[in-house]
């Protein structure tokens, strides 16, 4: 009876996603029953991320199970991350719409959806929170992505085998009679090619819906493209402005940047990434892209990885990059470029600016690129600072955003000190 009794308990806490680690060992994320019932709630009559509530939570852990996935792999020895945990920023008040709170108990209210939170000063991880996922996990963290695309477009720009002032066509002559032909390869970065193309998922026939029916992230339809390197091919869009005068966002963009990485090395855009980046960053775990279609990596938003090595990741981005990589990958001119070398045009009123696909770069060094579902990678090497966040939506969207949040305790415990 009290061995039954045991099992019982083990399976309701492996089945609630249970996250302590009482003994150092594995914990399972997820139960045997519970996994079957979340993959039967998978919509079969519109766009699968739609779904909101612990299921999205579950989903956004869980796509390699959901979808195919192409392979990232890690290299070498792990670089560890030593732990110098900072109780201020536990203890830190945030202003939220419930009150002040301290941070750790706004993560762990009702009102946060926050599944987890790492964040690294001086290459040594100071917080480091699951207050719903298993720290193991590798979730998704969408429009995080791109940032892996432009890293990478950045580099063999340093190398000088992209100039980015060339137009697109230059590098991919198939585009040659597409509408983004004569874009130039900096406009597709920082997301001003004037194109009406931008993220849009209410309207199934719009630019937009249509390039993510033909890379398999939208509810495919029987008259979808069937691959997106054929619908960028023969692109016919409007256009809002000329290239280069404002931002607009659009996932396509870093698709054709991937493409563009692709046709310079002749190689898949993730074995480039693994070459270029997750080999030396000294992984704890190999990563992955969700690729729904004929292993398209989806370059616009399917990282999977754990939060660790996404840190590790943003490490090099920083001061402290030689904790994780024996060579300095992200040069002094990179960092110099995001931080100072903004399209004039794309400056907004705050003087923060978005440029290579990061959304916000800010004047006090933060760099920031956000995922559609509460994820995020933020940056600051001028303070040697690295967060990295992951979150859901609850079904009535009542959640409070994690990301103002983040830059609350970032700047009040780091910036202002």
């Amino acid at each position: 009876m009290r061995l039954a009794l045991i099992f019982v308990i083990a399976y309701l806490l492996c089945g609630a996603g249970y996250s302590a680690e009482q003994d150092g060992g594995f914990t399972a994320a997820t139960g045997v029953e519970e996994i079957q019932q979340r993959q039967r709630l998978l919509p079969d009559d519109d766009i699968w991320w739609t779904v909101t509530g612990e299921q999205m939570g579950w989903m956004h852990r869980n796509v390699h199970q959901l979808f195919p996935t192409v392979n990232v792999y890690r290299a070498g020895q792990v670089r560890q991350l030593n732990l110098q945990i900072d109780p201020a920023i536990a203890q830190f008040e945030v202003e939220t719409r419930y009150g002040n709170l301290a941070f750790a108990d706004f993560l762990a209210g009702d009102f946060s959806t926050a599944m987890g939170v790492v964040i690294l000063h001086r290459g040594e991880i100071v917080y480091e929170n699951y207050p719903r996922m298993q720290s193991y996990e590798k979730p998704i963290y969408w429009s995080v992505t791109k940032v892996m695309t432009s890293t990478v477009l950045r580099l063999f720009e340093e190398r000088g085998r992209i100039d980015v002032e060339q137009q697109i066509q230059f590098y991919i002559p198939e585009l040659a009679h597409s509408d983004i032909a004569r874009v130039t390869v900096r406009n597709i970065l920082d997301m001003a090619t004037g194109l009406d193309c931008q993220d849009e998922y209410d309207d199934r026939q719009s630019c937009y819906y249509q390039y993510s029916m033909a890379i398999g992230d939208g509810f495919r339809e029987g008259n979808a493209p069937d691959n997106p390197y054929d619908f960028v091919k023969t692109l016919r869009v409007s256009k809002h402005d000329e290239q280069g005068q404002r931002f607009s966002y659009s996932g396509m963009n870093t698709f054709v940047l991937a493409w563009l990485v692709e046709k310079i090395t002749g190689e898949p855009f993730q074995d480039v990434f693994t070459r270029e980046i997750w080999q030396h960053i000294g992984a704890e775990a190999d990563a992955s892209f969700l690729a729904y279609r004929y292993g398209i990596p989806l370059t616009h938003g399917g990282l999977l990885s754990n939060m660790r090595d996404l840190a590790r990741f943003g490490l090099l981005f920083t001061p402290s990059y030689d904790v994780v990589s024996d060579k300095q990958i992200i040069s002094e001119q990179h960092i110099d470029l995001l931080l100072n070398g903004a399209n004039p045009n794309l400056v907004r009123g705050n003087g923060s600016h978005n440029i290579y696909q990061w959304d916000r770069v800010d004047q006090n060094g933060f760099m920031y690129k956000g995922g559609w579902g509460g994820q995020g990678l933020i940056v600051n090497p001028k303070l040697d600072l690295v967060a990295v966040f992951t979150s859901y939506f609850k079904e009535d969207n009542s959640q409070q955003a994690l990301s103002p949040i983040m830059f609350q305790v970032l700047n009040g415990v780091f910036a202002e000190n």
